[in-house]
């Protein structure tokens, strides 16, 4: 029926028809869903959803509907009217996304459609997230998209009730966030000379610079819209490592004084790091003083993965931090540096999250840290057992770079596995031998879409869907089954997907595609 599949269903007699005599009732609590919804509705259907006292489809927030959660919805429709309540606002917004896929998928349209009955079938719905982290990451560093893109993401996200874009804004490739007092970190961070075609090492180039960098008015708009329709928006600033597009434009921030550095034009994870010194220290600081000035997500992610170690070993600042700290090693300058940089964070009221590479990756930080496991889900258990909340992440399931198929006639992407749509929704974002304290610390899950071999939208969303599909419905509800619930809904989704202009990979295509051409 939908996705992702609701925790609880039934059809009943009668169906309810959207008309020219449809109206919205709809207190001050409620109202931000009722804009929503007429915002949704309205360019395909044209209905102008009035509010009136008497109105047929009733919105309602009712603190004392504890039992939805904070997320949670109910949904009534019978054949005079539709109810729909929710403890809170944000849960109407997902109770609205419902009431949009049970119509037909023209109603998705962006365009006027004529001739459509806009009817809604007779069900009892009661809806309720078993995961309150429902995320997906895009990569909009190494291929920058336009904020209007970034709108339409989120418009996507929001369909299948994920709540948190993770908007990887700085990396080896490219730097997109502004900052006051540091100009030159978009001006020439932000603009590479070409980019890598293939895959790393590939040493073959397109030779077009590639640049873009957002304004801070344009993100505090995501921000805003994304809000409301229920998405959270948190940053990513890496750090230490993949810094080379900070390090071109700043190079006094790295560990080689004098050298020069160009944004990186290959994939893969550039040696160059930043330094420990306490000028860098300052500038992270500036930097996410920026950040949480646009971004009022509670979580703000410092990256932390793949961090080359060998230039603090040759750098004698680096080796002199390290003996003042009392580190045994230069390599345990990486723990140290995220824990000064999370200790800023917790004392603006802001919670750190970084990756873990490792099962000790986690070892050093402070308790506070929200850890995203990648490489391997026992990474997330160590962390968990040492107090951490998680995010799972796990690559062989979660992250969309990867082919959906091994034929040719796929979209290069990642080397060394296949990421089908069956592997996605087999994701359990919490293992099941996993004890009950470990368990309890998973937040959720997210998608991954590092975007080097996805240079356009219609590209990401070739990557994204319908993969999002299957990890929205594991993270909403994981007693969906994959042939009982899931796949039907998303043979009847694809239609919505098509009436979106969401180019996905087909259902029915097989998973070795044929060859191109």
């Amino acid at each position: 029926m939908i996705i992702p599949h609701p925790t609880h269903a039934v059809r009943i007699p009668g169906r309810f028809t959207f008309d020219a005599a449809t109206t919205l009732r709809a207190p001050a609590a409620a109202q931000p869903a009722a804009r929503l919804l007429r915002d949704l509705l309205g360019p395909a259907t044209g209905l102008p959803l009035p509010d009136s006292p008497q109105g047929n489809v009733v919105l309602a927030v009712d603190p004392l509907l504890g039992g939805l959660g904070d997320e949670g919805y109910g949904l009534t429709v019978g054949p005079d009217a539709v109810l729909l309540r929710a403890a809170t606002g944000r849960g109407l917004l997902h109770g609205v996304q419902t009431i949009r896929q049970l119509l037909p998928p023209e109603a998705l349209s962006a365009r006027p459609v004529a001739d459509v009955p806009w009817r809604l079938p007779g069900v009892q719905i009661t809806d309720v997230p078993r995961h309150r982290w429902r995320g997906a990451l895009l990569d909009v560093a190494r291929h920058f998209q336009p904020a209007s893109y970034l709108r339409r993401f989120v418009d996507l996200m929001a369909l299948h009730k994920l709540n948190v874009l993770h908007l990887h804004l700085t990396d080896d490739q490219g730097w997109r966030m502004p900052v006051p007092g540091y100009p030159r970190l978009t001006e020439v961070g932000g603009v590479r000379a070409r980019s890598m075609r293939g895959r790393a090492g590939s040493g073959r180039y397109d030779d077009r610079p590639h640049g873009g960098a957002y304004t801070a008015a344009e993100l505090r708009e995501l921000v805003a819209y994304a809000a409301a329709r229920g998405i959270e928006v948190m940053p990513e600033i890496e750090m230490p490592g993949h810094a080379r597009a900070a390090l071109a434009a700043y190079p006094e921030l790295g560990n080689v004084p004098g050298r020069t550095l160009d944004v990186w034009t290959e994939w893969g994870v550039s040696d160059a790091v930043f330094g420990v010194h306490e000028e860098v220290l300052d500038f992270f600081r500036t930097v996410l003083g920026a950040v949480l000035d646009v971004f009022p997500s509670p979580y703000v992610h410092i990256g932390g993965d793949e961090c080359p170690v060998v230039e603090w070993a040759a750098s004698p600042r680096a080796r002199a931090r390290a003996a003042e700290a009392g580190l045994a090693e230069t390599a345990a300058l990486h723990g140290w540096l995220l824990g000064r940089i999370g200790e800023f964070l917790l004392a603006q009221g802001r919670r750190p999250v970084c990756w873990a590479d490792s099962t000790g990756a986690a070892a050093a930080l402070p308790r506070e840290f929200v850890v995203m496991p990648w490489r391997d889900a026992d990474h997330g258990l160590a962390a968990a057992l040492n107090g951490h909340e998680l995010v799972m992440a796990p690559h062989r399931a979660t992250y969309l770079d990867y082919p959906q198929a091994d034929g040719p006639g796929e979209p290069l992407g990642q080397a060394g596995a296949v990421v089908d749509l069956r592997a996605v929704h087999a994701h359990a974002p919490v293992p099941a031998h996993w004890p009950g304290e470990a368990a309890g610390r998973v937040l959720g899950t997210q998608a991954q879409l590092w975007t080097e071999f996805a240079r356009t939208p219609a590209a990401i969303e070739y990557l994204a869907f319908p993969r999002l599909c299957a990890l929205a419905d594991r993270a909403w509800n994981p007693a969906a089954g994959w042939a009982t619930d899931f796949l039907p809904a998303l043979r009847a989704h694809e239609a919505r997907l098509a009436a979106l202009g969401v180019r996905h990979r087909p259902l029915d295509r097989p998973r070795t595609a044929p060859a191109a051409g």
